[in-house]
């Protein structure tokens, strides 16, 4: 007998991407915001539609 796991809800690897973004840009202030987006897209393998919302919005300070 095998189990499913849980489907994740539409959102949800933007979310915790997000989530993580600002962790990491206040544990890593001299990192660039570049790439620390580029190591959160690769984590959570967010689609280009995810990772431009990422870009637009948490690109620039």
């Amino acid at each position: 007998m095998t189990t499913q796991q849980p489907t994740r809800e539409k959102g949800d690897k933007k979310k915790q991407a997000l989530a993580e973004l600002c962790i990491l840009l206040e544990k890593h202030p001299d990192k660039s915001r570049q790439s620390l987006l580029q190591e959160v897209e690769i984590k959570y393998d967010l689609n280009p539609m995810e990772c431009e919302f990422l870009h637009r919005n948490f690109q620039n300070p």
